[in-house]
């Protein structure tokens, strides 16, 4: 049976517009059947469409009935909304079979579902970013989009930079037995760090303890991403993690005023900041090669040597 593919815009209004349409041409080409939102390439301000059209897109999609809803582009326009969310509608899809995918401000809404009913959603690929681009899309990323929509995902892995190995570096795994340990059924969640922070002392933030939190972000210079990172902690929610595992942290600037402060420092200060381990290099965030990961899914993480492995199949 051909997969149904549900293409919605909950965030930023659609400007690449040829983006969009090579996107939608991939997919289809890909044997999926594609099904586009209505309201999908909507313009309002900055948005796709004013509050009430992206809210009706977003149950549209929850009632569409598809393999994957997926989301058009990020941007910004969900945190505005999410009151008015029908989480229960969503949820109600999910367990049909519907899966939830996007990434960056998608993040506020994936936060909320798991904070309001548990359901599961998945961190991944964006149809103008990641299926639209101007030439081939990523093998890697289509492979797991492929595995999610056919139900063969069973997990991810990933290899550790050289550093994540050296003693004093960003890492705690030198202090763990011949670098070598496994975290087992604990919650993953996260997804971009500017949205989560936003998020903090409202009800739409999980209150996920024991958990494994994954972060990445885009266009923040290394102080910033520090400073949001510091929220989370002051908040409590970093100390209540089993780990901290950071994607790719992409598209800044760093300055002469810097004197050596950068994305590296701010990984050794939070490493000191927690006792749980701080792994590095996971291949996700606003970067062509991008894993899928299951939002509010129970997982286990193991580590050997600069080998790291998230693996859901087998978590319970």
């Amino acid at each position: 049976m051909t997969k149904h593919i549900y293409i919605f815009s909950p965030s930023s209004a659609v400007r690449d517009k040829p983006a969009f349409r090579r996107g939608v041409l991939r997919l289809t080409k890909l044997g999926y059947e594609v099904e586009v939102d209505a309201a999908a390439l909507s313009s309002h301000q900055r948005f796709a469409g004013d509050d009430e059209t992206r809210l009706a897109a977003i149950h549209r999609a929850a009632a569409s009935g598809a393999d994957v809803a997926l989301i058009s582009r990020g941007g910004y326009g969900l945190t505005r909304i999410l009151p008015a969310i029908n989480y229960k509608a969503i949820a109600k899809a999910v367990d049909k079979g519907t899966h939830f995918v996007g990434l960056s401000d998608f993040t506020a809404l994936q936060s909320a579902l798991l904070a309001k009913t548990g359901a599961v959603s998945w961190s991944g690929p964006a149809l103008g970013e990641d299926f639209g681009v101007d030439g081939e899309p990523d093998d890697i990323m289509e492979a797991c989009f492929d595995d999610l929509i056919t139900g063969q995902g069973e997990g991810t892995g990933w290899r550790l930079p050289p550093s994540a190995i050296k003693e004093g570096a960003a890492s705690a795994i030198p202090a763990r037995a011949g670098g070598v340990f496994s975290i087992n059924n604990a919650t993953l969640w996260g997804g971009n760090l500017a949205v989560l922070t936003s998020l903090v002392g409202s009800p739409y933030l999980p209150a996920v303890k024991g958990g494994i939190l994954f972060l990445e972000e885009v266009h923040e210079h290394p102080y910033r991403l520090e400073r949001m990172l510091t929220t989370l902690l002051h908040a409590g929610v970093l100390a209540q993690q089993k780990a901290i595992v950071l994607g790719q942290f992409t598209n800044y600037k760093l300055v002469p005023h810097d004197k050596g402060f950068k994305l590296a420092t701010v990984v050794a200060w939070l490493q000191k900041q927690i006792k749980a381990p701080v792994l590095t290099g996971l291949p996700f965030g606003h970067v062509p090669t991008k894993v899928l990961l299951p939002v509010g899914e129970k997982v286990v993480l193991t580590v050997e040597g600069r080998d790291a492995f998230l693996l859901w199949s087998h978590a319970h």
